[in-house]
């Protein structure tokens, strides 16, 4: 024993959203690694997770969406030593017709159908998530 206090390890909340547009897409967003993700951020302060991802998919593609569905939480290491505790809701946006804006956050948006998502540069996770909202919905 060293007489050290337990310091737990401690990492980022981040919280994403799948939201599909009406043609059954999904919106993703390329970051400076050159990967697909989901839109989201860092969960920080009082709101909620829910309130969160809301606020961030607004930021980051201009759509009003509401949170849904818890679907998954994992942990992932996009750098190495660096891990981050992931939380994804399935969520829905009234104005999901109209194209998504690119913020200053991301090089690039994009709407993929559920057959293109496999072959995307991104997560597994996050795949996971999106086919678990894709069968949530009905669109299995």
């Amino acid at each position: 024993m060293t007489g050290q206090p337990y310091v737990p390890p401690t990492f980022p909340i981040s919280i994403k959203g799948v939201v599909l547009d009406p043609q059954g897409r999904v919106l993703l967003l390329k970051n400076e690694r050159a990967e697909w993700e989901l839109p989201g951020g860092k969960l920080e302060g009082p709101e909620t997770p829910e309130v969160r991802v809301e606020t961030e998919i607004r930021e980051e593609c201009g759509w009003t969406a509401t949170a849904g569905s818890l679907l998954d939480v994992w942990m992932y290491e996009p750098l190495p030593g660096r891990r981050v505790f992931i939380v994804t809701y399935g969520c829905s946006a009234a104005d999901a017709h109209r194209p998504p804006v690119v913020s200053h956050e991301h090089k690039e948006a994009g709407l993929f159908t559920r057959d293109e998502v496999p072959g995307l540069i991104m997560p597994q996770g996050y795949k996971d998530s999106i086919a678990r909202w894709y069968e949530l919905q009905g669109r299995a």
